[in-house]
């Protein structure tokens, strides 16, 4: 081996291993840098966590799960109450305010007027229960008359939609 690549040789290796040395000081500034940044958190992570253990039933024993099934059974009528239509009302003439009014008022989809005698005479001698069951089921007459079950809200209940039928018809005779 001749004396210049004899030289070449000592400084290609100090310039690897220079690289080398410049590698491993880079990884470790890195890694010091990162350990010390603040991880991120999920401040959800708990709750989800939670509701994945969460028993997918509960056990009602004695007297104390007939009292902690009483109290499910209650919590969930009183959830069921907050989701009828018009706080519960049965009373007709407030349905009939809160929603029947906007079709029967203006004979919208040939909807009869409140009150109209001739236009109620006829759906009247059917029989109230035929109306009822138009109004909750819905109702497509052949001359295009339209009717939606419930009114278009079907959180009303049946006997919510009975009542203002009721009530309606009251006006018409």
């Amino acid at each position: 081996m001749s004396k210049s690549d004899q030289g070449f040789l000592r400084q290609f290796s100090l310039l690897i291993a220079g690289l080398a040395v410049l590698t491993i000081v880079l990884i470790s500034a890195a890694y010091a840098i990162y350990s010390h940044e603040p991880k991120e958190t999920d401040p959800t992570a708990p709750q989800q966590t939670a509701s994945r253990i969460a028993p997918a039933g509960a056990v009602y024993a004695g007297n104390t799960g007939r009292a902690a099934m009483q109290a499910a059974q209650e919590a969930a009528a009183k959830a069921a109450a907050a989701q009828v239509a018009y706080g519960g009302s049965t009373d007709g003439k407030t349905i009939y305010d809160n929603l029947c009014h906007s079709c029967h008022t203006a004979g919208v989809a040939g909807a009869p007027k409140l009150g109209d005698k001739g236009a109620w005479g006829p759906r009247i001698a059917q029989g109230l229960d035929t109306l009822v069951k138009h109004a909750v089921e819905g109702y497509h007459g052949p001359d295009g008359n339209f009717m939606p079950p419930k009114g278009g809200n079907p959180a009303l209940t049946d006997e919510q939609v009975k009542n203002a039928v009721q009530w309606i018809v009251g006006q018409a005779k």
